[in-house]
């Protein structure tokens, strides 16, 4: 093993074990932490949050984006059933009708529909992103949000909470650090067609971005709070350079080996 990958996850186990022992002695004076990390389409905010799960102990992530993938992917399946007037189209209900349900799978929500978990990339593919930007900005969110925000406090009781997905400052004003992930439209193109594998043509991928882009500014999603601190990732080589810009801005406990 790397010699540099090792003592990343040595420090992380030994910084684990004393947070939680001194968690449990009350020698820390400090909540666990809620974290929000919205952006722009393609930006890298799943990738970053996934990496931060594996930065900061004690952490769930939970992956609000997903959950709203898969019971809009599950609206499309089964349109025949349902009265697709978008305005009047309570989510949360639509959650129930389906059997949506959320698990804590290795520290990270996954999403099963009726029993069956859904797979991240038909939840990730063009056709279901941009639908749901569509109905993300015209159905009744307010019932999934409660929903998300009881979710949050309970899991934030015994766990530091990393959050991906949209209005989580509606959902959520008591975040503790909210990030909105920038970068290029060239950039965000380039990485969309990584994660299609080159399976969907470039140019169809720049308009779907700039289309979603439309949608997700128009229905308020890009919003910014006096909070928000913007991240630009366009020329972060890696993943981990991205991650790393958005924990710098994180005040972790200090902790003395």
């Amino acid at each position: 093993m790397n010699k540099n990958i090792l003592k990343k996850l040595t420090d992380k186990i030994i910084y684990g074990i004393i947070y939680q022992k001194q968690k449990n002695k009350g020698e820390m004076n400090m909540e666990n932490l809620v974290i929000g990390i919205e952006g722009l389409v393609g930006a890298g905010k799943t990738s970053i949050c996934r990496q931060l799960l594996q930065k900061i102990p004690n952490t769930i992530l939970l992956n609000g984006g997903n959950l709203y993938r898969a019971i809009v992917c599950a609206m499309l399946e089964n349109k025949n059933k349902i009265n697709l007037d978008l305005k009047k189209i309570d989510i949360k209900q639509m959650m129930d009708l389906f059997k949506i349900e959320l698990k804590i799978e290795d520290n990270e929500t996954k999403i099963y529909v009726d029993g069956k978990l859904a797979q991240e990339e038909e939840l990730q593919a063009k056709d279901a992103s941009l639908a749901v930007s569509y109905v993300g900005g015209q159905a009744k969110n307010e019932a999934l949000f409660e929903f998300s925000r009881n979710l949050i406090n309970d899991l934030k009781k015994e766990h530091n909470v990393i959050i991906s997905g949209r209005s989580i400052m509606e959902i959520y004003p008591n975040t503790d650090y909210h990030f909105f992930i920038t970068a290029s439209l060239e950039e965000r193109v380039k990485r969309k067609c990584i994660q299609y594998k080159g399976e969907v043509d470039e140019q169809e991928v720049r308009k779907n971005i700039i289309k979603r882009d439309e949608l997700q500014e128009k229905a308020g999603f890009y919003k910014l709070h006096n909070n928000t601190i913007q991240v630009d990732v366009t020329n972060c080589k890696t993943i981990e350079e991205s991650t790393e810009i958005v924990l710098k801005q994180i005040k972790l406990p200090s902790i003395n080996y």
